[in-house]
């Protein structure tokens, strides 16, 4: 405690457009000054890998078969649409009634309304108590509570600029929206160290989801400025700080009753998982309840896990991916009492958002998971059988966008958060039937 305390003081009407002829629908945007965009292009030869690079580690060896690299396969052609191009740093979407949807963005922290014909609110009022005086307020996820129809009430995570710019540790309030913006703002739980000075990058992990019995899983990221000292002080090892965790809280933000290490001594209680480096999204499979997991690797081995209760999923001991140098980190990729990635990237796609399908104007997607990407500045696809990725497909590559969030609607449509400015919706594109006496490809509508 004394050394946290030192450390401490101080982050649907697609138009019907043919397969065979399909361009994008959206003009990419711009790319501001200053910034690349050097992702390769997907090959989109079915059956093979889209990227034909090789990993950044030499040593690069899966662990089984699937764990990496599944072969490209397009299953279904898609209408992109804009729903708006005036959003700020996008970070998360909620699906409100009546077609509208609540977007956070973070930084200057804000939540925005956007409704179903496309007017975007301005900032909702009523977040201001959240920053301390002289302290800039940062917002991360955003979700409905499990009953929110009876009682309008939301949960998100934020943050605060502090001294120096540096940024807080990962925080968790609820408030209730209504038409006049949020009230009755309650702050449910503060990550420890409050203030990670000595690694204060923006790994800030945030996502949060419901489980069945309405508590909450938050995910926590280790906050390491991929430096030496980071991974040798292995944060995400230890469970006396909330760094690299998963977090399982009660709707009042206290520990769950069944965490694992509520009588270890030294360990904080909220902990229900450990081991992760800077967690970007997180989801339950609706097919087996399992919980999923993606995170950024260093230089090469972005994961994708399957999160269990007590578990340690090996950060910075085992990782499969490498110091930015070119060396190697902690001892290598697999180690006894540690759990292997279900799958992952080598070179990575920096994933961000994710969703697993779960709907009907797909029926092609229903055993698929879309993980937003930020340095593969795309959605990509990962069709899921027995827990194993058997193939992948690259999606919205054209639009050079980081995409921060992806979720699936109630209407089965696909939407896809960019950080800059767009949102983005995925829906079904139609080819019209030949007429009789023709041939060749139909026209669209």
């Amino acid at each position: 405690m004394k050394y946290w305390l030192k450390t401490a003081t101080i982050w649907l009407a697609a138009l019907p457009i043919p397969l065979a002829a399909q361009t994008p629908s959206v003009a990419p945007a711009p790319l501001p000054a200053g910034e690349s965009r050097d992702h390769p292009a997907p090959q989109t030869a079915e059956g093979r890998y889209w990227d034909t690079r090789p990993p950044e580690s030499a040593k690069d060896n899966p662990a089984f078969k699937q764990q990496t690299r599944a072969p490209f396969s397009k299953t279904a052609d898609y209408k992109v649409s804009v729903l708006t191009d005036k959003l700020g740093l996008g970070w998360s979407v909620a699906f409100l009634p009546e077609g509208k949807l609540l977007i956070s963005e973070k930084l200057p922290g804000a939540l925005r309304v956007l409704d179903a014909s496309g007017n975007l609110s301005a900032p909702l009022p009523g977040l201001e108590s959240l920053a301390g005086t002289g302290r800039k307020l940062g917002l991360l996820e955003v979700v409905l509570a499990p009953d929110f129809a009876a009682s309008k009430r939301i949960y998100f995570t934020f943050f605060e600029v502090v001294e120096k710019g540096y940024w807080t540790n990962t925080n968790l309030a609820t408030a209730t929206l209504d038409d006049s913006g949020v009230r009755d703002v309650k702050e449910l739980f503060r990550g420890v160290p409050a203030v990670p000075m000595n690694n204060s990058s923006s790994k800030q992990g945030g996502r949060i989801v419901f489980g069945k019995d309405g508590s909450i899983f938050l995910v926590m990221g280790d906050r390491d400025g991929n430096r030496h000292w980071d991974y040798m002080a292995k944060f995400a090892q230890k469970l006396d700080n909330h760094l690299g965790k998963i977090l399982h809280l009660t709707p009042e933000g206290a520990p769950a009753k069944d965490n694992p290490f509520l009588k270890t001594k030294g360990a904080l209680p909220e902990i229900w998982a450990y081991g992760l480096r800077s967690p970007q999204g997180l989801a339950f499979d609706h097919r087996t309840g399992k919980l999923w997991e993606v995170e950024h690797g260093p230089r090469g081995g972005d994961e994708v896990n399957i999160l269990q209760r007590g578990k340690n999923y090996g950060w910075p001991i085992i990782t499969r991916g490498i110091n930015y140098p070119g060396e190697p980190i902690g001892e290598g990729t697999a180690k006894k009492g540690m759990e292997q990635p279900v799958y992952y990237w080598d070179p990575v796609i920096g994933t961000s958002g994710m969703a697993f399908y779960k709907g009907d104007l797909f029926p092609q997607w229903k055993n698929s998971l879309f993980v937003a990407g930020l340095r593969g500045i795309g959605v990509y696809r990962l069709e899921i059988k027995n827990d194993k990725v058997v193939a992948e497909e690259p999606m919205l590559t054209d639009q050079k966008l980081r995409l921060r969030d992806v979720k699936v609607g109630p209407d089965g449509a696909v939407y896809a958060l960019a950080e800059r400015g767009k949102l983005f919706k995925l829906t079904p594109a139609m080819v019209m039937p030949r007429a009789a006496g023709l041939s060749g490809t139909a026209a669209p509508r």
